[in-house]
């Protein structure tokens, strides 16, 4: 409880110095809080030395808590992670104060023993609001096929909340995350930076559930074929999708609620992007954002503001689109699937149990001809994944690569240039003559192998095959 006395002494330090708010570090805040104290003179060096020496006398009580009593001493590397984790507790308290000249007459007020256990609750009480977090989007999970999406939820966001420790390495954030978000703050760091993550991965998957489960599915198979890629393993952000194509809708007749984009739709689209210059463009999409959150309800003022500032980077994209003539590139319309007149005698259904595949590996490898071994590969592997699975397994050498590809048609190869070039054919027609592919390199034997396998055909088997592979949409390639 702060006495009379003391407000007035905050009072009248507050009325003394001007912060420069711009030089205030989000991960340093209490640091950089103390330097502009110095310069503005709200602070003199002796007040300065014995905040520091605070730090270090709880830094000193910490390491001999983090040794159980048994030292009080640590190599350098932990001493500078607790005291880190030190000067995020204070920091998580200090930034409590709207306003930083406050937070330095608070400073100058108060021991930083008692800011720093006071901010060691607030990371403890933010740490149980971002395990509710968790819990409300485990439950609430988008059923979509989209990699990086699960692995985040089901495996990089568990491994934070198991890990976390408070009091010794509170600043760490701990968890490799791989879905980004449409907006991110990398600045923060720790159990905050997981919080607002979770926060607005929230809200995202909130906006998504406006949209049917088969309307939501559609959306990203149209958008790995237009593109070029297979969406289940590419690092996009879903839900931005969703708002774009959904902006895309009212602009063009249809209602918020419907992301598919028809033919007639898009070409109403581009009529009316490359007739308006940008400040009409921008007038126009910010016009359908109200009327999206007006049709879809959204009354949240967090979500809405998300998605306003979600907006701004569609309206960019949509002007650098029209000026280019590339908007087929940022409105996602419905993409027929190619009909498929050839047969592939990969089966995803025909794929073996472990042990199986393990004691057919170790036949091949005790094979001593060549033809011998095409032969048991042939009459018992079905599986696209099987087929990987083998050729990673370092059972067969030089000429017999050549061997067994010999037996693959066009289409089976194709599938494997799909794999193996990957990158470089992402939403263009194959050249496998192009130097970026001639001069591809790959840490993985068999993949050397087929390159060069490829490079010695003759020019119309080349082009066959580069047909087929055109003809392949990834949701039919198991890459795992």
């Amino acid at each position: 409880m702060v006495m009379d006395s003391e407000k007035n002494k905050i009072r009248a330090l507050v009325s003394q110095g001007k912060i420069n708010k711009s030089r205030l570090s989000p991960n340093r805040y209490t640091i950089s809080l103390l330097n502009e104290g110095l310069r503005t003179g709200m602070l003199n060096s002796r007040e300065v030395y014995d905040i520091q020496s605070e730090w270090m006398l709880i830094l000193k009580n910490l390491i001999r808590r983090y040794t159980r009593g048994e030292s009080s001493s640590v190599a350098s590397e932990t001493a500078e992670g607790i005291l880190a984790s030190i000067l995020y507790a204070t920091d998580a308290y200090m930034l409590r104060f709207d306003d930083p000249e406050k937070a330095i007459a608070y400073l100058k007020t108060f021991h930083i023993r008692e800011i720093y256990e006071e901010g060691v609750d607030v990371v403890r009480q933010c740490f149980e609001e971002t395990k509710q977090l968790y819990r409300e989007i485990k439950s609430n999970k988008l059923d979509v096929a989209v990699d990086a999406y699960h692995m985040t939820i089901d495996e990089s966001l568990p491994v934070f909340l198991d890990k976390y420790e408070i009091i010794f390495d509170a600043h760490n954030t701990m968890a490799s995350i791989d879905y980004p978000l449409a907006i991110d703050d990398m600045r923060i760091q720790g159990v905050f930076y997981i919080r607002q993550y979770l926060e607005r991965l929230k809200m995202e998957t909130k906006f998504c559930g406006f949209f049917s489960k088969q309307d939501l599915q559609q959306t990203l198979v149209n958008f790995g074929r237009i593109c070029g890629f297979d969406y289940r393993i590419e690092l996009f952000n879903i839900f931005q999708l969703m708002l774009n194509n959904a902006v895309f809708s009212v602009l063009s007749g249809g209602k918020a609620n419907q992301v598919h984009v028809s033919t007639c739709q898009y070409k109403r689209l581009e009529r009316l992007f490359t007739h308006l210059d940008a400040s009409r463009i921008r007038f126009a999409v910010h016009k359908a954002v109200d009327h999206l959150l007006d049709d879809l309800n959204i009354r949240n003022i967090q979500m809405a503001g998300y998605i306003n500032q979600c907006t701004n980077d569609l309206i960019q994209r949509v002007i650098n689109a029209a000026r280019h003539n590339s908007l087929q590139t940022v409105i996602i319309t419905e993409k027929e699937e190619k009909p498929k007149s050839i047969v592939v005698s990969f089966k995803e259904a025909d794929r073996m149990s472990d042990s199986r595949f393990r004691l057919l590996v170790e036949k091949i490898r005790e094979c001593q001809e060549t033809e011998d071994k095409i032969q048991l590969i042939r009459a018992n592997f079905h599986s696209l994944q099987d087929y990987i699975d083998m050729l990673n397994a370092d059972c067969l050498f030089a000429g017999e690569y050549t061997a067994l590809f010999n037996t693959f048609g066009d289409m089976e190869l194709a599938i494997l240039s799909k794999i193996v070039f990957y990158e470089e054919l992402r939403g263009d027609v194959p050249d496998f003559s192009s130097p970026i592919v001639r001069e591809k390199k790959s840490e993985a034997e068999w993949q050397m192998h087929y390159i060069q396998f490829i490079q010695s055909l003759s020019k119309g088997r080349i082009t066959s095959i580069a047909e087929s592979v055109h003809d392949i949409d990834y949701e039919e390639i198991k890459f795992y």
